[in-house]
């Protein structure tokens, strides 16, 4: 299954019960079922503006800090943002080390690394498409002041 969007076609892949990662541009194992429905349903509805936050279940899997980074940036509100440096203070850690696990977070979107910005400008995004994509998101929520 594939969802479109403005950030290029979405697949995702299945442990059978949750969603373990975001694929850009192709389709995953999710094809069919109660969760590729629910996957098809939220994901076109945020990006129709209509879904601000995701209720589909993901594995992404890691470390523990990798799950309380997963954590923090799920509690950042929608068209809201954070620094790499407050997430780092809140989970004590270095800024570095947030930038690398936002790098590495295999479900981008529904865990929204593209809320987080460096402290003077976007910073990164490893999802398809770079920063433009991290803007086409941030510009989504209502975010894009930020941009100004």
């Amino acid at each position: 299954m594939i969802v479109d969007s403005p950030v290029g076609p979405l697949g995702a892949d299945t442990d059978g019960r949750a969603i373990t990662r975001l694929i850009w541009g192709k389709a995953g194992t999710l094809t069919d079922g109660p969760l590729a429905d629910q996957f098809q349903t939220e994901v076109s509805a945020y990006f129709a503006g209509m879904g601000k936050a995701f209720t589909l279940p993901l594995s992404p899997g890691g470390s523990a800090f990798q799950h309380s980074f997963y954590s923090a940036l799920s509690a950042i509100p929608y068209g809201e943002t954070r620094t790499y440096g407050d997430l780092a203070k809140d989970l004590g850690v270095s800024a570095q080390a947030i930038g690398q696990a936002c790098g590495a977070n295999p479900i981008a979107i529904l865990i929204p690394c593209h809320r987080v910005l460096a402290a003077d400008s976007l910073g990164g995004y490893s999802g398809a498409g770079g920063i433009e994509a991290k803007v086409t998101l941030l510009k989504l929520e209502g975010a894009a002041g930020l941009l100004l």
